[in-house]
């Protein structure tokens, strides 16, 4: 093969390449490859940036539409927020009627919803008025379970009263006496059924009072909190049973049913149980709750519904900063709660499910029985004192007060005098009307 010519291959480049870069050498002509200059890329971003989210579409809220308008043009707060609200409110409603078909089988219409707002963006001016009707139904159906409790009262001592008296009677006669008892007890029928629990909505339940609940009231239930750092700082998300709540309430949302098998409540099985969920959360308790590995391994955010793109919040340095705190403060009373040297954890029978803690000792389940978190404020340690200071310090960050907060100047007065004029400015902000886009002479 010549000097000048190139094997067929692509890895070669083509000889029009070679053009202009020619020598002789001993009388032949030699063709050498131009020199390509490095061009060194721009530095890349360690994290992808994160687009913003969409506007909510309110022209799919149906006829849910004018009053989500009308909260939002009462209170200026973001649209997301009261549509939420009302969508929550709306699924609590109907999904004890109804379910629907999906590519993947029959669902329910049940609504999770997790509302994430910081402090004077409006959560509970919003949901108060959408939540009314539904709290108005709830107080007149407890004034009417009232008055039926107490007819169940008298039906019930009745009804046991001359139980009773057939009973005596059985064991104090034979024969024909406890034959005729069989057939008066036949007759008097079974015990009269408590009136059921009105309770349509709960804020901060364990899996076991939701399951209670179930079987003693409604089909249809809503965890519904303005509040919803009670729920997700309270005892079913605790370290130790996070797992079993979240897991729970995706079978929930699943529309499964509820099958139960305890030693002390034997076994039962709830059919076309429904569960409606919304929170309204700050950023930083989102964050540490949304964050938190187990959470994610389960898949329970999915099946939730967030309301601001997690661009607002997940890399903001003060969100991220109170969350540390909020979890340093949530790990050592778990650590004061259930200490390694009064406690083992031993694996729980059903797979997936988080260890017991179980007392090592007697004297252990002694010193547990003390260990509540009543007792635990009640005596208020320097550590816990600590903790909760740091908390405060890195919420005063997040809204400029720190020194403020250092100079021992916000009172419980002062930071609601801010709060207020805070919500004021932000509302005219919200309020005011944008310039028109003027377009200059010449402008194409």
């Amino acid at each position: 093969m010549a000097a000048n010519q190139m094997p067929d291959d692509d890895r070669f480049p083509t000889p029009e390449a070679y053009a202009n870069d020619r020598d002789i050498q001993g009388g032949v002509d030699v063709t050498f490859a131009q020199v390509i200059p490095f061009t060194p890329e721009a530095p890349q971003p360690l994290l992808r940036e994160i687009p913003l989210g969409a506007a909510f579409p309110v022209q799919a809220l149906g006829p849910l539409r004018g009053a989500v308008e009308a909260v939002q043009g009462m209170t200026l707060a973001p649209v997301a927020i009261p549509a939420a609200s009302a969508l929550a409110v709306a699924s609590l409603a109907v999904q004890g009627f109804l379910d629907v078909d999906t590519l993947g089988g029959r669902r329910p219409v049940s609504l999770y919803f997790l509302t994430i707002a910081r402090s004077g963006e409006r959560k509970s001016s919003c949901d108060a008025p959408l939540m009314a009707a539904l709290r108005a139904f709830e107080k007149d159906q407890a004034q009417a379970q009232r008055e039926d409790t107490a007819s169940w009262q008298n039906s019930y001592a009745l009804w046991k009263g001359e139980r009773d008296r057939i009973l005596s009677e059985a064991r104090n006669g034979k024969g024909e006496k406890r034959a005729a008892a069989e057939a008066d007890l036949r007759a008097l029928g079974r015990e009269p059924v408590a009136p059921p629990s009105t309770d349509r909505t709960v804020t901060e339940p364990t899996y076991e009072g939701l399951i209670r609940k179930y079987s003693e009231g409604m089909p249809t239930l809503g965890i519904f909190s303005d509040e919803g750092g009670q729920f997700l700082g309270g005892f079913a998300m605790s370290t130790d049973n996070r797992q079993k709540t979240l897991a729970a309430l995706n079978d929930l949302w699943q529309g499964n049913p509820i099958r139960r098998t305890r030693a002390g409540e034997g076994s039962f099985t709830l059919f076309g149980r429904r569960l409606a969920i919304h929170l309204m959360v700050q950023p930083g308790v989102a964050s540490a709750f949304m964050a938190d590995p187990m959470t994610s391994d389960t898949g329970f955010p999915a099946g939730l519904t967030p309301d601001i793109p997690a661009a607002d919040y997940a890399l903001d340095p003060r969100a991220i900063k109170i969350a540390a705190a909020a979890a340093r403060l949530n790990d050592l009373r778990e650590n004061w709660l259930n200490p390694a040297d009064l406690v083992k954890r031993v694996p729980e029978v059903v797979p997936g499910y988080p260890d017991r803690l179980l007392p090592v000792s007697p004297e252990a389940e002694a010193v547990m029985k003390k260990r509540t978190l009543t007792n635990l404020y009640n005596a208020k340690p320097a550590w816990l004192q600590h903790a909760h200071t740091a908390l405060d310090e890195a919420v005063a960050e997040a809204y400029g007060w720190g020194d403020d907060w250092r100079a021992g100047k916000l009172t419980d007065d002062e930071i609601l005098s801010r709060l207020f004029h805070l919500n004021q400015t932000r509302a005219k902000a919200q309020s005011k009307p944008q310039a028109p886009m003027v377009q200059k002479k010449g402008d194409k």
